[in-house]
């Protein structure tokens, strides 16, 4: 199927989730003093869409050199977000902590990777790429375009906190961990079922 700029737009933030993955940031992001959520939030998006732009370009090279397989990519990812969705469900969040057990500024993981630029993602603009090279400079607009939407919706997470409460979200939030969960095991299945049968 061939995309256009409006389509891989729609695509790629269907793939990125933001709504979806909003409980998580919230929860996340509680360990963030307040006047640094807006910075860590720009942050994480931006590492998040440098290493979708880097995969977009380098994806396929990069896997060859290491040997490795979009399916045991998908496979690690399922596997990540499944410890994710547990600690939603069991815990009281899934904030990041630093070594002497307090909570610290998450880098990276788990919202940059694999929140953002998840399997998924990656698997997404992989294919963008490989199919219509010709059309690169679409598949990065509409990328940059998805981020930003998604990138706005975390910077209003603490907002949107306020406005429907702590029990709201703390039941919204345990709601998605099942869901993530279900979503998790289907990357693994998926994975583990094109490595055994192929892509069919």
């Amino acid at each position: 199927m061939a995309h256009n700029f409006l389509s891989a737009f729609v695509l790629l933030l269907l793939v990125l989730d933001p709504l979806g993955s909003l409980p998580i940031f919230i929860s996340v992001m509680k360990g963030v003093a307040p006047e640094r959520r807006t910075i860590v939030a720009v942050r994480e998006v931006a590492i998040a869409f440098t290493v979708l732009i880097a995969f977009m370009l380098s994806g396929r090279g990069f896997l060859h050199l290491m040997r490795l397989s979009e399916r045991s990519l998908e496979v690690a990812g399922g596997v990540i977000l499944l410890i994710i969705a547990i600690r939603m469900i069991f815990q009281s969040g899934v904030e990041v902590y630093a070594g002497d057990g307090k909570p610290r500024e998450p880098l990276i993981f788990p919202l940059a990777v694999p929140l953002l630029a998840g399997p998924s993602a990656m698997a997404t603009v992989l294919l963008l790429a490989s199919r219509q090279p010709d059309r690169l400079v679409d598949w990065i607009g509409a990328l940059t375009a998805a981020m930003g939407v998604s990138g706005a919706v975390l910077m209003a997470a603490g907002r949107i906190r306020k406005l429907i409460g702590h029990s709201m979200v703390s039941a919204i939030e345990k709601l998605m961990g099942l869901v993530l969960t279900a979503i998790a095991v289907e990357m693994v299945l998926a994975g583990l079922k094109r490595y055994f049968f192929g892509d069919s």
